[in-house]
């Protein structure tokens, strides 16, 4: 095995697959095997010795040998599944739950473009072509994804366009790329949202922000594709002319997106009892609730418990006394005897 300082990373750029995951894939042994291969000297890419990791090739034209013997080039395998709920997007699932991947019948190693959680339904497309899955699914090429979704509720047009506007999460600005009103029924309205990116479980918790839970979500188109009457839990291959338009609809490169908007910081204080009333006039202060007003005794009045002694002499004490105040001189804490 080289040593860690042996591998060296190019400066490629990052276009198509790297070269010890095509290998793998081909069945040429684990990544990190392959790894070694190319460490060794033993791996050309067109007719190049490639001593380097890191390297990106494009599978469908590049010729790859080993050992001078030419790798065959892999059968490309897409597939759409109308996924049901209960079933996981993940390949490797500790807890031994159905898969997506379980759903198709074939010999060769496949991987969901994109996810669907596990209480999701609907479309989700399955491929080995690694290359196409990255640009569907990179948030910088902006394919968009359309999901019937049914809510708890009635939202407000004014809710919806919250929805357009967007919320910050702690893993970042998120916001649908498009929203309409489907359907009211007497408890639940039913909704169509366009996506251009994909953030885990994204449509529950921007639906959650305005107040409404999901009941069902499906997603019904992925770029080009569509759902159509294809039975949940079933799939079908896709024709040529399908795999030609999910490659035309990342042709175009990346698209601009806007910045998100600045975050509005709060002006008020969070310390509760310590928080200005904003709503006051100008010239008004706001009083807390738990602040008390200093109460002061008056000139002339007889003095509490500090004076007791003297108040019942008929004396009176000419000094203003806080009521805060500790006792007074003739005051003797208890435990203590006057001397």
């Amino acid at each position: 095995m080289a040593p860690k300082s042996a591998r060296k990373q190019t400066n490629e750029p990052a276009a198509g697959e790297r070269l010890q995951k095509v290998l793998a894939e081909a069945g040429i042994g684990s990544r990190r095997g392959c790894e070694e291969l190319i460490l060794e000297g033993r791996v050309e890419v067109d007719r190049k010795v490639v001593d380097q990791l890191g390297v990106r090739v494009d599978v469908t034209s590049a010729e790859i040998r080993i050992d001078g013997v030419a790798l065959p080039t892999p059968k490309r395998i897409y597939y759409v599944v109308n996924k049901p709920a209960g079933v996981v997007s993940t390949n490797v699932d500790p807890d031994g739950r159905p898969r997506v991947v379980d759903l198709i019948h074939t010999d060769f190693r496949l991987f969901t473009v994109g996810r669907l959680d596990r209480s999701s339904e609907g479309l989700i497309l399955c491929t080995n072509d690694g290359a196409l899955a990255h640009k569907l699914t990179h948030p910088s090429y902006g394919v968009k994804k359309v999901y019937h979704v049914r809510v708890v509720g009635h939202p407000t047009i004014h809710q919806l366009r919250q929805l357009e506007e967007g919320f910050y999460f702690a893993d970042g600005y998120a916001k649908v790329s498009g929203v309409k009103l489907r359907k009211r029924l007497r408890s639940c309205t039913e909704l169509l949202i366009t996506l251009d990116e994909g953030r885990n479980r994204e449509i529950r918790r921007l639906l959650a922000r305005i107040g409404h839970k999901v009941v069902s979500l499906t997603r019904v188109a992925f770029g080009p594709l569509k759902l159509g009457p294809l039975v949940k839990g079933e799939f079908r291959k896709l024709t040529p002319d399908e795999v030609s338009a999910l490659r035309n609809c990342v042709k175009g490169g990346k698209v601009a997106r806007t910045s998100p908007p600045k975050r509005k910081r709060s002006t008020s204080s969070s310390f509760g009892s310590k928080t200005r009333n904003l709503s006051s006039s100008p010239g008004q202060k706001s009083v807390s609730s738990k602040q008390k007003p200093r109460v002061t005794g008056t000139k002339g009045s007889t003095a509490g418990k500090s004076g007791s002694k003297r108040g019942a002499k008929g004396k009176t004490t000419g000094v203003t006394t806080n009521s805060r105040r500790g006792a007074g001189r003739n005051q003797v804490p208890k435990g203590r005897k006057r001397r």
